[in-house]
Formats: C-alpha cells, structure tokens, sequence
C-alpha cells in the first residue's frame, strides 16, 4: 500500500502535524498503537498543558483554537517565581489586556485534533497497530505493520513519544537526562480566588506548580526525588490537601482534590538530530522536556508546523516531500529553537534543585536581578510566552 507520508503515533504531535497537511491532497497514513475508542475519547490523564502565543497562533490557523470552550482554555494572566521559604517573588505581570498564555488540559487537546482528523479524506488512520520495522531508500521507505502490512511512502515522520521506537530503528541517537525525580499531577478547588495567577515555586527538596484553571479551581504540579513518590500518592485526600495548603503558604485557603493524581517519571530526551534518509522526528520523539518551562507540546506544535510548512511548499512546487535537503531545512530551523531552550531548562532545574548554601544565596540574587533590569525580564518573558514565531525560529 502506497501513500505520500506515513506518520507514526496519532498523540498531540502526530495529530497537529496530520492536520496541518490537510489542504495539500498528500495521501496519509496515520499508525497508532491505540484502539479508536481510546483516541475518539482520551480519559483525563492530570496534565494541563500551558500554550503559549505561538501554539493559539498555530492553533487558531488548524481551526482547533475555536473548538475549545471558553472554560476549557483559562487564561494565565500573570506569573510568580519562589524560592524556597522566602516571601520575594519574581514577577510576571504583562500590564496589557493580553494573557502571558494559555492552559489547555491534554485531554481536551487530543480529543478536539482526532476529531478534526477524523473528517479529513486524505488521512487513514490504522489504529491498534505497532511499526516492527522501517526501512528506507535513496527513492522511498517502508514501514512494517505488527499485523503484517508493509507500506510504502515518500517521507516516514516518528511522533511516538520521547522513548520513540522508530528512532531507534533508523539509528538516530538521544541524549536522555533522567533527572531522578516524579512529577505528580492533579486538580484542586480552593477557597480563595486565583486571579489567573500562575506559581512556580521551587521549595527545597520540593517544586510546586500552581496554575489557574476556571473557577476556584488550579493544576497542581508536583517535582519531587522519586524516593518520595509513594508517600505523596499514598496521602489521604485530606492529608494531601493539607499538605499542598501548607507548601502554597495558604494563599487560596482550603484546598481539596477534585481528580485523581497521576505520577509521571522525569527524563529529557534531545535527538541528536532530527532526520535520517526520508525519516523524520517531531513532538517528542525530537525533544522530550521538563516541564517546569512549560514547553514540551509548545515546542511539538511548533516543530510540526515548521515541517509541515516546508513539505506543503515542496508539494506546490511538484518537488520532493521526502528530499535530504528539506528535512535538513526543517532540522536546522526546529534545532535553533530547542537546543537552547532544552540544554537551558536543564540548567535552570540544576540551579533550582541545588539545596546548597551558595546556590540558595545565588538564587535570591538571580531573581531580584531578573525582576529588577526590565531587558533581562522581558527576555525571559518573551522566550516563555513566545509572542510570535521570532521568539523561536
């Protein structure tokens, strides 16, 4: 069976980057290891995922941003950064009419783009299905399903998770950070209103995330060494509760479970490149984050609409989809976006974990420097919120 791409996992990435092609009349074959059932109704699974201006900017062009209800995208309107037991704060306010971002629960996200999907005519979804083996050529590539098939195509694209197993098959490296910590995830209403307000605050031994959802209601993220992961899954709801009131110094009051919590282990991944003879890598199959930058399904969404882009223009030209030169194209630009802000994030969970006495002062001087000397703010705010494509491209 012949087709013009295969695209390999149906999540966010895969999605995003399938719909993104919807107007080129490129025949598609979309291959996920999920039932149907599963993707036309994804369970809500902890993670909110905090959008940026370029993500609504992509969003809004795939037509999926006016999808969402008013309620299901809360905006952020301002952020705080804490260190430790200290009451100073760097502060985010943007002093305009316009959010620092978005949260969108991942859920609501996969839902509203396989729907989409689902409507196209050029993409075929084969849904419950593995890849055991690809192979490409100077002219085509193949894929080799677990249930027997081989299909043929111009241009093969991974987006199967940051532990992709077609990178491995086309023996394109990672460089993989376990960072030897839990991230737990979950909702609570609160007593007191959180004014769109977002917290990170880097507690030691400890981070806690705090971000705005509708209503008295938040995301909770929670960093912790994964010694201590059984002890914060295994608290009572009230126990839990009172704990997280404790750590946000009772800001919003009362604090009470409203989801189950979901425990995710942290580990960086950064492909060392991002394409091989007619393969490439998007989503999380390139680059894998931590999320205390938030920008692990920015950076997908972006990375699949820079690839898409070149790929719909090489199709209006009748040129080849799968060329080394475009995929080139599409690795140098999507790389100058990642690398730093990947290798940086790093650093910055380094700097923020560090509990040592000289790293505690350094990080009381770095955030009042940061709030104090407007250009370094806005720097930083420009590369957190990425207002437009500069910011990252």
């Amino acid at each position: 069976m012949s087709y013009d791409i295969i695209i390999i996992g149906a999540g966010p990435a895969g999605l995003s980057f399938a719909l993104s092609l919807a107007d080129t009349g490129l025949r598609i074959a979309l291959i996920e290891k999920q039932a149907e059932e599963q993707l036309a109704a994804p369970e809500f699974d902890g993670r909110d995922i905090a959008l940026t201006h370029l993500s609504v900017q992509i969003l809004t062009k795939l037509g999926i941003w006016a999808r969402f209800e008013a309620d299901d995208r809360p905006p952020i309107k301002a952020a705080r950064v804490l260190d430790g037991t200290s009451p100073y704060c760097l502060n985010f306010d943007p002093h305009s009419v316009d959010p620092l971002g978005f949260i969108v629960s991942n859920h609501v996200i996969r839902k509203t783009l396989f729907d989409a999907v689902k409507t196209l005519d050029n993409v075929e979804l084969m849904a419950n299905l593995t890849v055991t083996s690809v192979a490409t050529s100077d002219i085509v590539a193949s894929v080799v399903l677990s249930d027997g098939q081989t299909l043929e195509s111009r241009l093969v694209v991974a987006a199967d998770s940051r532990f992709s197993e077609t990178r491995r098959m086309l023996g394109i490296s990672a460089y993989m950070h376990d960072f030897g910590r839990v991230c737990i995830v979950c909702r609570m209403q609160h007593e007191k209103p959180h004014e769109g307000i977002a917290y990170e605050c880097f507690h030691y031994g400890r981070t806690l995330a705090v971000l705005p959802l509708s209503g008295h209601c938040s995301s909770i993220v929670i960093t912790a060494p994964m010694d201590q992961r059984d002890s914060i899954m295994d608290m009572d709801e009230a126990q839990f509760g009172c704990d997280i009131r404790q750590r946000f110094n009772s800001r919003y009051g009362d604090m009470t479970l409203t989801s189950k919590r979901f425990a995710y282990p942290l580990v960086g991944v950064h492909a060392s490149k991002f394409h091989a003879q007619r393969f490439a890598l998007i989503g999380d199959a390139a680059v894998g984050m931590h999320p205390v930058t938030a920008h692990g399904y920015n950076l997908g969404l972006s990375g699949q609409d820079i690839l898409a882009n070149e790929i719909a223009s090489a199709a209006t030209r009748q040129s080849d989809i799968g060329a080394t030169i475009l995929l080139k194209k599409y690795e140098r630009k999507h790389m100058r976006s990642t690398k730093p802000m990947f290798y940086g994030t790093n650093e910055i969970v380094k700097f923020f974990t560090d509990d040592r006495v000289p790293a505690k002062f350094a990080r009381r001087v770095a955030l009042r420097l940061a709030n104090n000397i407007p250009p370094i703010k806005r720097v930083i705010q420009s590369k957190l919120t990425a207002t437009s494509n500069r910011s990252f491209l």
